[in-house]
């Protein structure tokens, strides 16, 4: 029997050839093994939602939120499904959930010893901003936003030409 594991990769595969029910099914079946898979109830709720039954999606989508309430994808997915129903004001507190989540995320403290992530990931070293040196001028203007007095017997713009 294959495992957990390769019966999500299976059930993935299914799911990305737009085989849904067949996915559904798969992930039906690794839920009656560990009910509390999570990836699997998220990615049933997707299936649900590609076959464009929201209800069912919205209802698989709450069994994730259940397992991780605080995930941001799960909020974001919650989002989409609302808003496909039609429950615009559902869709956006799901939306601010999720938004919330990012930020709780993104302040999370990283694990005792872990490099940042610019470090350990080489894809991310090429958007890592290279240091320019910046010469700062010797002097600067005194005022640059006051206009310069007229000169005497200077023309105006205003004036008419001859």
């Amino acid at each position: 029997m294959a495992s957990l594991q390769e019966q999500y990769d299976d059930a993935m595969y299914d799911f990305s050839c737009g085989n849904y029910d067949a996915a559904i099914a798969k992930f039906r079946a690794i839920l009656a093994v560990e009910p509390d898979n999570f990836d699997a109830q998220l990615s049933m709720g997707m299936a649900y939602y590609r076959k464009e039954d929201y209800a069912t999606a919205i209802a698989e989508g709450h069994k994730a939120e259940k397992l991780r309430p605080k995930e941001q994808l799960v909020h974001t997915n919650l989002s989409l499904f609302y808003m496909k129903s039609g429950d615009k004001k559902t869709a956006e507190h799901h939306g601010l959930q999720a938004r919330i989540a990012s930020w709780r995320e993104g302040m999370a403290a990283p694990a005792p010893g872990a490099a940042p992530a610019t470090e350990s990931d080489p894809e991310l070293q090429i958007a890592k901003p290279k240091m320019e040196t910046f010469k700062t001028p010797e002097k600067f203007p005194d005022m640059p936003w006051k206009k310069k007095a007229p000169v005497a017997g200077a023309k105006k713009d205003s004036d008419p030409q001859p």
